[in-house]
């Protein structure tokens, strides 16, 4: 067979890159980034190059694994994988309910728009209120915000870093990231071209991170303290005049309510709980009005932290009560030609606190409960108690709090089926493993990210490879397993009935073909209009085999306000309470012992799952603590050597690397490591397994808004390794 090229846009991170395949049959001989490519432009950062390393990987599952005994599997055929999943599933549920089966959704959900698209379908036909995800750890401070500011949890203004003049970055590290809720590649170049342009850059954050070492100023803070910045930054402007009230009465409501609070609020408290100076607070409030354009960006650092929510409403306050909501250069919202914002307007499809965890009462967010309480809802007896779990891509052992003991509780299920890549820390305990095609064997519509990217774009991808005859997409994979169970393709009966009707007719559903309809009726499509031409994918692929350049945000408020007067709502009761809390709280002392462990990123990382490919995993040790050396000596530690870190939930060792880029008072250990338990199972991970720093977080601890885990400022103590690693683990 002839060599070709082939593009296809990069499915691993919300950068969403675009890539350049030399490919000969099945083979994939070169991955580069696509210079033409209309959003990205010929850039990609290391984890799209390896989609190629991840595609050939002989540790990759190919055929369904059924568990025969502990560490044990052995292959079966996919139709009796589908009929064991079916009706052991079927049994629990008819036994002990619903709710007894658990749903668990891991982050690649997001990036494969078949699965996006079928997951309402699974939970549907499953009936459980017991669904979890990885957004739940980090995303849904940012969804409930949304909810209550904007009326939909996807109306997400992003910072319109390619005009802006003033950006202020708050726990973000988008030079690593690509930007989260801010689909944006090559940030290192954005982020110049500001400066360039003789804008400025601030990143506050409690590590010195790759972002920071960009930009024009760093300011250190407390771990989980920024909504105490931001708030008194706004009461700054507030007693300054520098609110053109007018405008904001415009687009908002609710604003009296705020300032009423903040009368209240002490900027020394504020100074004291940060670690920053009130003139520094002063100052960065002024620079960021007197700014021809600024913007405030949050995200992760925020989002995990003990006041996420109540951080995550201060970074819009800031930017609406400033006038740069929907203003050029400021924090503004995308044009998508695929809205998922106008899907979550079906009837029960949004909303925050519907209903609560059974046993702490943990408030659900746009359809999720917190990942934080999956443990215990498994390990409580009673009704409703979690006894079989549907876990998708994920790695929740990884990823969510006191990982060992969600761990334990996988073992005590009656039933697991996991559909994954790869046998990692979590599917170990799977009585089924489903292993999907690998992305580049189907095609791939952007149907989230456009929705939070600084650029409109649309873009539309064939297949790169053929699916082999005996593998399946991810969607026929979850389709299948709903069918098993009663559902259908949608979750809506109605909808469901007339497909099937369709299917027996001979009109086979696929994903696509349900995103081109969202598309034929958005505001880019024909909306079916039969004197205007067909809006396909296919022609899209045929004339923009690079994407269509859609052009950049444009302004305006009104049109992403879902509320009925199309106002922003500023004094939603639960965002109004986390406030109340924090005024409360500032005057008390600041704990002053102790250390506090936070995460991070690493640009060669993906999560917990690309730890297998080669060519991403050789280099410099990175599963390493980041200590200060102010630290180090009162605590006995030393550069390079094991020392025992300890929290309220584990105790066990880490290496140490002394460095000047956490602030002291603060040690820092990467996110997605811990990989003895699947050594045997993923060989190139295992060389270098590292530690997961989710062994150490409470999931006792609970933000107070959406119920999150607390994973940034979690308190921990460092001391000396008394005897070997082992007895130290013990």
């Amino acid at each position: 067979m002839a060599t070709r090229t082939a593009h296809h846009v990069c499915t691993l991170c919300e950068a969403s890159c675009g890539l350049r395949f030399e490919v000969d049959g099945a083979r994939i001989l070169s991955v580069r980034p696509d210079p033409d490519d209309v959003f990205s432009r010929g850039y990609a950062c290391p984890k799209g190059i390896a989609m190629a390393e991840v595609h050939d990987d002989p540790d990759r599952l190919r055929r369904p694994l059924r568990r025969t005994g502990p560490g044990e599997f052995e292959p079966i055929g996919w139709e009796e994988a589908f009929a064991l999943a079916g009706r052991r599933l079927r049994a629990i549920r008819a036994r002990h309910g619903a709710d007894a089966v658990a749903l668990y959704m891991g982050n690649p959900v997001v990036h494969d728009h078949g699965a996006l698209l079928l997951r309402a379908a699974l939970q549907k036909s499953l009936g459980t209120r017991n669904a979890y995800s990885a957004g739940s750890q980090d995303t849904s401070p940012r969804f409930a915000t949304s909810y209550y500011l904007y009326g939909n949890s996807f109306a997400i203004p992003v910072p319109d870093v390619d005009r802006t003049d003033h950006l202020l970055v708050l726990g973000a590290n988008p030079l690593v990231s690509n930007g989260s809720i801010l689909s944006a590649p090559n940030l290192r170049a954005r982020l110049r071209a500001i400066r360039e342009r003789g804008g400025k850059v601030v990143v506050v954050d409690p590590r010195r991170t790759e972002t920071a070492r960009e930009a024009d100023e760093w300011i250190p803070i407390r771990p989980g303290t920024d909504a105490a910045l931001l708030l008194g930054m706004l009461q700054v402007l507030l007693e300054r005049g520098r609110i053109d009230r007018e405008p904001l009465r415009r687009i908002a409501r609710g604003l009296g309510a705020v300032e009423k609070r903040l009368d209240a609020f002490r900027r020394e408290d504020a100074a004291r709980h940060t670690g920053i100076p009130v003139a520094v607070i002063e100052r960065m409030a002024l620079e960021f009005a007197d700014a021809r354009s600024s913007v405030a960006y949050s995200r992760v650092g925020v989002c995990n932290s003990r006041t996420g929510t109540l951080g995550t409403f201060a970074t819009d306050l800031l930017n609406i009560a400033a006038g740069r909501l929907g203003a050029v250069g400021g924090a503004m919202f995308a044009s998508p030609a695929l809205d998922p914002a106008r899907v979550l307007r079906l009837p029960g499809m949004d909303g925050h606190a519907r209903w609560r965890s059974r046993v702490r009462g943990l408030p659900e967010t746009l359809g999720d409960l917190p990942a934080a309480c999956l443990a215990e809802e498994i390990e409580t007896p009673g009704p409703g108690q979690v006894r079989a779990l549907v876990c998708y891509a994920g790695n929740p052992v990884l990823s969510t709090p006191n990982g060992r003991r969600l761990a334990g509780a996988l073992g005590r299920l009656e039933f697991m089926v996991a559909v994954d890549l790869y046998v990692n820390e979590t599917t170990r305990h799977a009585d089924l493993i489903l292993p999907p095609a690998w992305a580049l064997a189907q095609d791939h519509v952007d149907l989230l990210f456009p929705s939070l990217a600084v650029r409109n774009t649309l873009r539309y991808s064939p297949p790169v490879v053929e699916k082999g005859p005996d593998e399946r997409h991810d969607w026929e994979i979850l389709l299948e397993l709903a069918r098993r169970l009663g559902g259908g393709p949608t979750g809506t009966p109605a909808l469901d009935a007339l497909l099937g009707l369709a299917r027996r007719l001979g009109w086979r559903f696929t994903p696509t073909k349900l995103a081109e309809l969202l598309l034929r009726s958005g505001a880019r499509g024909d909306r079916f209009r039969p004197w205007r031409r067909r809006t396909t994918f296919a022609r899209l692929a045929e004339q923009h085999p690079h994407g269509q350049d859609l052009g950049a945000l444009e302004p305006g408020v009104a049109r992403r306000v879902f509320h009925r007067d199309r106002r922003v709502r500023l004094n939603a009761p639960p965002l109004l309470a986390a406030l109340d809390a924090l005024v409360a709280e500032l005057p008390r002392p600041v704990a002053q012992d102790g250390l506090l462990l936070i995460g991070r990123r690493d640009l060669r990382s993906n999560n917990s799952w690309m730890h297998n490919a080669p060519g991403l995993a050789s280099g410099r040790e990175r599963c390493v603590l980041l200590v200060n050396p102010k630290d180090a000596e009162p605590c006995g530690v030393r550069d390079g050597e094991e020392a025992l870190l300890e929290s309220r939930v584990h105790r066990g060792p880490v290496r140490v690397h002394l460095s000047e880029e956490v602030q002291p008072g603060v040690v820092s250990l990467p996110h997605g490591w811990g990989h003895r338990e699947s050594a045997r199972w993923q060989r190139v991970a295992g060389r270098r397994p590292g530690v997961s720093v989710n062994d150490w977080t409470d999931d006792a601890a609970v933000e107070s808004v959406v119920g999150q885990s607390i994973l940034n400022g979690v308190p921990v103590r460092l001391a000396p390794l008394p005897g070997p690693a082992g007895d130290a683990a013990a």
